[in-house]
């Protein structure tokens, strides 16, 4: 058998040592490059350096080393055609087997606070693109490996069959190609981002985006759309798309759109927290000692809409908790943790779909972390991309604007109100009361229309409303509704202000003796 040659260029040194000696152990030929060449040569591998190789030196700070008709001759050659063959014997190309190389870290250099466009040029890879685009393309005569994780399965299959399978090379052509096509994207977008001034946009010129498919779903919204769940290539932490499912159902199109407005929700809270979703907006929503009290109040919001619904907690369900929650149809239920007497619980429950997510890293403002940075919508042939509402506010942004001032209790209520509502489809109202929901009025083409459901569902679930805040997720255009949520019981509202007629509402509150604070930002969600 003639020997195998492996060319060798990496920017992450990870676990390129112990292949490379196991590649030596095989008895392939090794070639390499640069700083790769010299740790092989270091840990006592006999290495041959492209320059050497190709008879022409490192040019230009390194900047040509690769580019060579011995390189590339040797990687795009296909063996079954005699005449590419006899091309490459007439001027002395050796085949290269297997090229194992990753890029220069473009997106990691161009991430780091006070990279300059110098630097980022810089770290544009020319020579390990080009080669990898010719092994890719020659997949049937070359394996190409760009990720460490890939080294073990071509290692086994050199060791029990002497070559790699079919399968294995064109799954390495077809994740070379991807990388190629998500690096250039990184280079298109930071590249075009920038303006005539130096500074950078938050919205390039082209915007490439870059997708993994995690898996097919059975259908979409509805049973005649098909439908697949895609993760970003580096998903935010404590993000949906980086839960394991632990037991159940696979999830469906809806399961997931819900799931991801139920964790998001209850992610916002610092202290234990349960947030029951239907139809992409909460249903109940409380805040509690543990895990079991946070649920038995939100579910109290509206028992019948949590029927089905998806349930998501901030704290680990334990055995009380699972004992409440078993008593109800769960379509999903999230969480960053079971016990194993909760997992007992759910087991019989086989459909129940268990879905356990990693809080992220904590830090100033944990609620904060492993949000995304942008949102998009698909609009025709086009997509709208904003900067995710990821607004924090804090009590001292608050403006009381009305004679009665709020109590330490109403405040708390008023910022728990404002937190759910962010998570509420336009027009919200949410009414709240002793971190609960008591009734939440969502999705109306009519604020008036919104407080007026709000109000029913309080009504239908045997709550009061006496007292409680209540939140609206965008100004009153007129009186009227501040009039609905006074009659209803409201005691205090939070609300952005901006309105025309702001002075007009806050005299209605002085008139109805409630207590009145603007945020100064809306919270639309559509």
């Amino acid at each position: 058998m003639t020997q195998l040659t492996a060319l060798i260029s990496v920017s992450d040194k990870t676990g390129i040592v112990e292949f490379a000696q196991a590649l030596h152990a095989l008895k392939v030929r090794l070639l390499s490059t640069g700083g790769t060449a010299k740790l092989l040569a270091d840990a006592g591998l006999p290495v041959t350096e492209v320059a050497e190789h190709t008879g022409f030196p490192e040019m230009l700070d390194g900047r040509v080393k690769t580019l060579h008709p011995k390189i590339h001759g040797g990687l795009l050659a296909r063996r079954d055609l005699p005449e590419h063959v006899a091309a490459i014997d007439k001027h002395g190309i050796d085949t290269i087997d297997i090229l194992a190389v990753n890029l220069y870290p473009f997106e990691a250099t161009v991430a780091k606070p006070g990279c300059t466009l110098e630097d980022a040029i810089e770290n544009i890879d020319i020579g390990g693109p080009a080669m990898v685009r010719s092994a890719a393309k020659n997949w049937k005569d070359v394996t190409v490996l760009t990720d460490a994780s890939q080294y073990a399965q071509v290692l086994e299959e050199l060791k029990t069959a002497g070559k790699t399978s079919d399968k294995t090379r064109f799954a390495c052509s077809v994740a070379a190609f991807n990388r190629i096509a998500q690096y250039d994207a990184a280079i298109s977008n930071y590249l075009s981002a920038i303006n005539e001034d130096g500074t950078h946009n938050a919205f390039p010129a082209q915007m490439n985006s870059s997708f993994v498919k995690v898996q097919d779903l059975r259908y979409g919204e509805n049973s005649h759309q098909s439908a697949a769940l895609y993760r970003d290539l580096f998903p935010a932490p404590g993000s949906l798309v980086t839960g394991k499912q632990l037991q159940g159902k696979e999830l469906s199109y809806n399961n997931i759109a819900d799931a991801d407005a139920a964790w998001e929700c209850v992610k916002s809270f610092d202290v234990p927290a349960c947030v029951i979703v239907k139809h992409a907006n909460p249903c109940g929503v409380a805040v509690g000692v543990d895990a079991a009290e946070s649920y038995a109040k939100a579910f109290k919001t509206d028992p019948t809409s949590a029927f089905g619904g998806i349930i998501a907690f901030n704290r680990v369900v334990d055995k009380a908790a699972a004992e409440l929650v078993v008593k109800q149809f769960v379509e999903v239920l999230m969480a960053p943790g079971f016990t194993a007497e909760a997992l007992a619980i759910f087991a019989p429950k086989v459909n129940v779909r268990l879905m356990q997510i990693d809080l992220p890293a904590g830090g100033t403002t944990p609620w904060q972390q492993g949000r995304n940075a942008q949102d998009s919508k698909r609009v025709g042939s086009g997509i709208l991309i904003q900067s995710a509402d990821n607004h924090f506010l804090k009590r001292e942004d608050l403006k009381i604007v009305t004679k009665l001032q709020p109590t330490a209790q109403q405040l708390d209520d008023l910022m728990f109100a404002w937190t759910v509502a962010q998570y509420v489809k336009s027009n919200a109202i949410v009414f709240c009361a002793n971190g609960m929901t008591m009734g939440v009025g969502a999705g109306q083409m009519s604020r008036l229309d919104s407080a007026r459901i709000a109000s029913i569902k309080a009504e239908h679930a045997s709550l009061s409303l006496k007292g409680t805040a209540v939140a609206s997720d965008a100004f009153f255009p007129f009186r009227d509704g501040l009039d609905v949520l006074a009659d209803a019981g409201a005691t205090s509202v939070i609300q952005p202000g901006g309105s025309m007629r702001d002075d007009e509402v806050i005299k209605a509150a002085d008139e109805r003796g409630i207590a009145m604070v603007l945020t100064g930002v809306r919270h639309f969600r559509h």
